[in-house]
């Protein structure tokens, strides 16, 4: 793979000073507003700050291997920048990964002096920052769905269907204008669900492909890279939501000598054939989120809800966090039988059980009793902050008890060393946890996560069954 870059690089005219090497986003220097920061400030300080979209499409690292789709054309912009320059004079990149609707404003404070969403931005978000020569051009927004359901060839089929997008999904004035026509038709209009700031693009594809959110829009290249690895999603490719955008990356207004650096970069560079060789290596072989509310699976809730309920209110859980774990566990089958002697609905092992005080796990109100007081024992001594928000703090005790606290406590201080948010799991601590063991432990949390929301968008429906 690295042979196939250096290869484009060197076809491409352009000379290498350095050799690839993996990129640890560092401490956060924050630039005043005011202070300009073109080519020549960059080079004085061998540094270029690249914001980048937190979401795993777009960027990040497995066990030092790469599966953003922006790695290798800003290792390659990296190398573009060193190509002629003096031993000790090299540029270095620096990874700073924020929500994809703060990129921009991130990058007109001075935190950054390159943003890389990977995606296509809403316009409404492009103001007061320059835009780069195309990455990708001509990039039309495509529907997914799953495979077995309905297939869309025109926009008024999509006239009262719900459709699953992220926040500053490009697809939201696309939409927005597409709801303006259906109301001159007297039609209903399609009816968008922001998803939870938990879930990236990746995350709502999976969730389309267990059929737990009906449709979402993304990008075409996005779409179909994802279909290679979630092999039940459904690209509905002859439905054209609205005309094809370039995704750019974008620099400061003041920094004209980058941009034109960067545009330069830009207009020779190829991506090479194989760059998503490890990208579809590691995730073909990723658990895959299921429908927990599909009807056997709802039926098993429905006669587990009142110990989950019980046991979620003793320790001030809520009962559907509970239900989230034992479906990842054990999808909510009490004889489940795993390693180390984990068993049952929560899977938790006798010793884990005894430090709580639980002798008895057989059964299933102590197998629910010993893991809720488990997690509250967790939740406690690790993380009671009131700097963490509730998701948060959930994803956290999820990341102890599948890897143990005190190393999700030195992950979170490696990661404050990176200048990541130590307080934040999800893209932020997780990147750290993706490098040193793997996809696993930020599955499992993830995965969790998943079934939680799933459940949450049922809430009334889960919880009116249980006042008959």
């Amino acid at each position: 793979m690295l042979r196939t870059l250096l290869t484009v690089l060197m076809l491409s005219g352009l000379a290498l000073a350095v050799p690839v090497a993996a990129g640890q986003a560092g401490p956060q220097q924050h630039v005043p507003a005011g202070k300009a920061r073109d080519l020549a400030q960059i080079r004085s300080s061998k540094v270029l700050r690249v914001l980048v979209n937190q979401s795993r499409n777009s960027s990040g690292e497995v066990k030092g291997e790469p599966v953003g789709v922006e790695y290798y054309r800003l290792r390659a912009l990296e190398h573009y920048l060193n190509a002629r320059v003096a031993d000790g004079q090299e540029i270095a990149l620096k990874i700073i990964p924020r929500a994809k609707e703060q990129l921009l404003g991130a990058l007109q404070r001075g935190e950054g002096d390159l943003a890389a969403p990977g995606e296509l931005l809403d316009p409404s978000l492009v103001r007061g920052v320059d835009a780069s020569a195309p990455v990708v051009d001509q990039v039309p927004l495509q529907l997914v769905g799953r495979k077995g359901g309905r297939s869309y060839s025109r926009v008024e089929q999509l006239s009262g269907r719900t459709i699953a997008l992220t926040s500053a999904s490009a697809a939201g004035p696309a939409i927005q204008v597409i709801n303006q026509q259906l109301a001159l038709r007297k039609r209903p209009p399609i009816k968008v669900e922001w998803v939870d700031p938990t879930l990236a693009v990746e995350d709502v594809l999976e969730m389309v492909q267990a059929g737990i959110y009906p449709l979402t829009v993304v990008e075409r290249p996005i779409a179909q890279r994802w279909a290679r690895v979630m092999p039940k999603l459904r690209v509905d490719s002859k439905l054209q939501l609205a005309r094809p955008d370039a995704m750019r990356w974008y620099v400061r207004q003041d920094a004209p000598m980058f941009q034109a650096a960067v545009d330069r970069f830009l207009a020779g560079y190829r991506a090479p054939d194989n760059q998503d060789a490890a990208f579809e290596r590691i995730y073909r072989r990723q658990y895959r989120v299921h429908n927990p509310l599909a009807r056997k699976d709802r039926q098993r809730l429905e006669a587990l809800r009142p110990v989950l309920q019980k046991h979620g209110g003793d320790q001030q859980f809520d009962w559907l966090n509970l239900a989230a774990l034992a479906f990842k566990e054990s999808t909510l089958d009490p004889k489940a039988r795993g390693t180390g002697g984990a068993h049952g609905l929560m899977q938790i092992t006798p010793s884990a059980a005894q430090r709580v005080g639980v002798s008895n796990t057989a059964t299933v109100d102590g197998n629910v009793q010993a893991s809720a007081r488990y997690l509250a024992m967790l939740r406690r001594k690790f993380f009671a902050s009131a700097q963490l928000n509730e998701r948060e703090r959930m994803a956290f005790i999820l990341a102890a008890y599948n890897l143990g606290p005190e190393r999700v406590q030195a992950m979170r201080a490696e990661a404050r060393r990176r200048g990541l948010n130590g307080n934040q799991w999800f893209f932020q601590t997780e990147r750290v946890a993706m490098e040193q063991v793997g996809m696993g432990p930020v599955n499992f949390v993830n995965s969790v996560n998943k079934y939680y929301l799933a459940f949450n968008r049922e809430r009334a429906s889960l919880e009116r069954v249980a006042k008959r």
